[in-house]
């Protein structure tokens, strides 16, 4: 039977480790300024058909490079400068037709966009494309340096962390930081800065211990896979994977191949599964989403849990990954990505195990050249190896982010945070945002 256990053991994909500690960790708090040079637009993307909502759909002012992305329920708030308020706002999503609207057509507040699913012909679905997807995909990933930014680059992205235990939000932490992006073609890694962040959590609600994500907005930046492609396929891995094409889509009015892939039968070792969106045309990766393959439970619990308490056993029970590009002047570059973790933790003499997840995303909210190739100095960049909710600050400021776009919350953050606030306000948090015993 064969094995990929060496080539495992180096690379296990996106890192993504869970800390269990038994104490808790405090901070300061501090409050920024309020800046007003800006019109917020908050609103719903939604099929026009059957009114479900679009998630993570793409949102951009045309011409510009400030955009933001729908959350699970369709939702978004977008932060627009006031000298493009007369812009046009541009909305993509996977299978449906790109819209265009005037900024000025625009409600300010609860805007409904409706969007046209992209009706395939059932010879265009089943167009000719090439016989050999492995090919393709290693075609893709190989063009890079032609279809991708091939600049220095610095983005401003807004990231999100989560812990739930069961559906009951425990810990959430939040950050825009700085990502310095290095050429698609270079071999160069990208560089953070954090620039602002704030935290809250309830351990209250944790079994009596404190789960950390170790990695921050690292997690989310390496599943950039066009940029690290070495975290999920590599010349040594290729041949455990079987490629095969799926009925194809569109976006932004584009032909995409979709491309399944999953590991070989006989590769015991944990891989990957999931789908593929390439530009049929210019040999572009658009999107991927994909999962690992976790059904070795001590294997999984060795990647991902880093320390745990000695009368519990931890194991993930679902991992999965997406990663969206977005497109301008014909260059590609990263703009979305997300992670998930779902675990159990099984209590010695407890009839009951909990069930917790984790989460992580970031988006790319806006851009410019790094003209001046400018990196911060090793002092001041984020390190690998960051627990934001360490380095974050409390909630206590209600105009915490200012200007800076961030992805709208879902309905139970967005109480969350409305709970904190109020709990502030009784005396309940200390500062920084974490409950008093």
């Amino acid at each position: 039977m064969k094995t990929s256990q060496n080539i495992i053991q180096q690379k296990y994909g996106p890192k993504f480790l869970l800390f269990i500690f038994l104490f808790i960790c405090t901070g300061a708090n501090l409050i920024f300024a309020q800046n007003s040079n800006f019109t917020e637009y908050t609103g719903e993307v939604l099929d026009s058909n059957n009114k479900k909502p679009l998630v993570f759909a793409t949102l951009t002012i045309e011409n510009t490079n400030h955009s933001t992305i729908t959350n699970s329920e369709g939702q978004f708030a977008l932060k627009v400068p006031n000298d493009v308020v007369n812009g046009n706002l541009v909305i993509g999503f996977l299978g449906y037709k790109t819209k265009s609207i005037p900024l000025a057509q625009l409600d300010k507040k609860d805007s409904r966009i409706l969007m046209d699913e992209f009706v395939m012909a059932l010879s265009e679905a089943r167009i000719d494309a090439p016989n050999d997807a492995k090919a393709l995909v290693m075609e893709t990933l190989n063009k890079k340096g032609e279809n991708y930014l091939n600049e220095n680059t610095v983005m401003t992205a807004f990231y999100r962390e989560t812990i739930k235990k069961r559906r009951t939000n425990v810990s959430l932490s939040e950050a825009v930081v700085n990502i310095y992006k290095a050429p698609y073609s270079s071999n160069k890694s990208d560089a953070l800065e954090l620039y602002k962040a704030r935290k809250s959590t309830d351990y209250n609600k944790l079994d009596t211990v404190a789960l950390k994500l170790q990695g921050g907005p690292f997690n989310t930046l390496f599943v950039d896979m066009v940029k690290y492609p070495d975290y999920i396929f590599t010349q040594e891995t290729l041949p455990y994977y079987d490629f095969s094409f799926d009925t194809s889509t569109r976006v932004n009015d584009q032909l995409i191949y979709v491309i399944d892939f999953k590991q070989k039968p006989e590769i015991i070792d944990p891989l990957y599964k999931g789908k593929l969106y390439i530009d049929a045309e210019n040999k572009i990766l658009t999107s991927a989403v994909y999962s690992l393959n976790i059904t070795d439970r001590r294997l999984a619990s060795q990647m991902f849990v880093l320390k745990k308490p000695r009368n519990a056993e931890v194991w993930p029970t679902e991992v999965s990954y997406r990663v969206d590009y977005r497109e301008k002047n014909g260059k590609w570059y990263y703009g979305y990505s997300n992670v998930l973790l779902e675990f159990k933790i099984n209590w010695d003499k407890r009839l009951f195990n909990s069930v917790y997840s984790m989460s992580c995303e970031m988006a790319v909210t806006d851009w410019e050249k790094n003209i001046d190739n400018y990196i911060p100095k090793s002092k001041n960049r984020i390190k690998s190896s960051i627990i934001l909710s360490d380095e974050a600050i409390g909630f206590a400021d209600p105009n915490f982010w200012g200007e800076y776009n961030i992805i709208e919350p879902e309905k139970s953050i967005e109480s969350a945070i409305k709970k904190i606030q109020r709990q502030l306000r009784r005396g309940k948090f200390d500062t920084d945002g974490t409950s008093k015993p």
